[in-house]
């Protein structure tokens, strides 16, 4: 067989502010590879089929000597992130030919992994899109599935507040809160993501661009439970609104990712009167913990229908700078995934 075009998305540049489609991020053809005849060393060669789009991404655009809890991208070599892959050939007794693995996968066509414990391989007895894999039943469904158990501490009846409600994270949260039998107040960006929110249960969901979320919290509140994505303003309110022993569960905080001047949270002090509980947390610190009951528990449920979501799908490696800027600027309905090829 003749080499084929191995397609990568590629570091180009440091941003200063949001990312911008073909100059942080550019799209290269200049490689190929023989499927046939690539070494593999002992290692695999993986075709890759759906990558992940995820707002923690903008995090890993900075110089690369400045230390964080994700590693940084490094200009001139192609992004990575989670994915799922088929296995073209193997050498490795982990993995055979015709397998699926999910896990950090460079943003290319085609690539040849050696370190088999850097993957796991998806049985997939559910029959779910590979999509589905870097969304619910991925690290965004790990990020919910895990952290909520591990601090919501929830009990029938307290409400629970869930920003950033219409994406991967919040929307599972929102579901994980109602069947611990919460009230729960969801806040998303436009009047469709809203109405995704009610469809997976939100009992209260407003948009946080034409609502005041004092005003909401303030009447629908206080919360016991707040799920941060969001930071800045919307946590100050959660602070004001919080009822006394409040869980906080910081996972992110969107609003503070792409800007120069931080917005500086006034009310902090009410975290030592109203007792309240403020958690941060990287979902890789819990894999042990709770990796394989999350994959017992979260695809079947989702293949029954129990657990709802909603995808944003983009074809093509050429595609992923424009898909990351719409993660950023909240343009997404749902989960961002770029499918780079077919199964």
């Amino acid at each position: 067989m003749a080499p084929v075009k191995n397609g990568r998305h590629l570091f180009n540049e440091i941003p200063k502010g949001f990312p911008e489609p073909g100059k942080t991020t550019v799209y290269d053809e200049s490689e190929t590879i023989d499927l046939e005849k690539a070494p593999l060393n002992g290692g695999f060669l993986v075709k890759t089929l759906v990558l992940s789009i995820d707002p923690y991404m903008r995090g890993r655009m900075r110089d690369a000597s400045i230390k964080s809890y994700a590693p940084p991208f490094y200009i001139g070599k192609p992004l990575d992130n989670f994915g799922v892959g088929k296995v073209l050939r193997s050498e490795n007794p982990a993995f055979k030919a015709g397998d699926h693995v999910y896990g950090m996968l460079p943003f290319q066509e085609y690539f040849v992994a050696q370190d088999a414990q850097q993957f796991r391989l998806l049985e997939n007895k559910e029959g779910l899109p590979w999509s589905a894999y870097v969304g619910v039943c991925g690290m965004p469904g790990q990020t919910a599935y895990y952290a909520w158990k591990e601090w919501s501490a929830a009990k029938k009846g307290e409400v629970a507040f869930v920003t950033s409600a219409s994406g991967p994270v919040g929307a599972t949260v929102v579901q994980l809160a109602k069947g611990d039998g919460c009230k729960v107040i969801a806040s998303a960006g436009s009047d469709d993501k809203v109405a995704f929110v009610k469809t997976v249960g939100a009992d209260v969901a407003f948009n946080y661009k034409t609502e005041d979320t004092r005003k909401v919290l303030e009447k629908e509140g206080p919360i016991d439970i707040f799920w941060d994505n969001v930071g800045g303003e919307t946590l100050e309110a959660a602070i004001e609104a919080a009822n006394v022993h409040g869980r906080f569960i910081e996972c992110g905080m969107i609003s503070q990712y792409n800007t120069s001047d931080p917005y500086p949270v006034k009310n902090l002090i009410q975290i030592v009167g109203k007792q309240l509980k403020i958690h941060g947390f990287i979902v890789f610190s819990m894999h042990d913990k709770y990796q394989d009951e999350f994959y017992r528990e979260v695809p079947r449920r989702v293949a029954a229908g129990e657990i709802k979501y909603q995808e944003d799908i983009t074809r093509g490696l050429d595609k992923v700078s424009e898909a990351i800027l719409d993660v950023q600027t909240g343009k997404n309905q749902g989960k961002k995934v770029i499918v780079v090829a077919d199964d």
